[in-house]
């Protein structure tokens, strides 16, 4: 763990970077969109930390920095050549 600043709503906030583990839940996504494109993405944490500051209730505040890959996998007909 170590003292960083980051940017929270527009303001430069000091907090602690924070070590963390995947639980459950990280895997690819898949999306079918109208014109007939599967997607895929998959959503990777690449860091967390706590903010010094709080909600109202006391509550911390956590800021996710976060890696998202997409793949396409598109219909025939949507292709062009160049």
């Amino acid at each position: 763990m170590r003292r960083v600043t980051v940017d929270f709503q527009g303001e430069q906030c000091e907090g602690e970077e924070l070590d963390w583990e995947v639980l459950s839940g990280e895997g690819w996504a898949k999306y079918k969109v109208a014109d007939g494109t599967v997607l895929k993405s998959l959503t990777t944490v690449q860091r967390v930390v706590r903010l010094d500051k709080r909600k109202p209730d006391g509550e911390p505040i956590y800021v996710m920095n976060f890696n998202n890959n997409v793949v396409a996998q598109v219909e025939p007909h949507l292709m062009r050549n160049n």
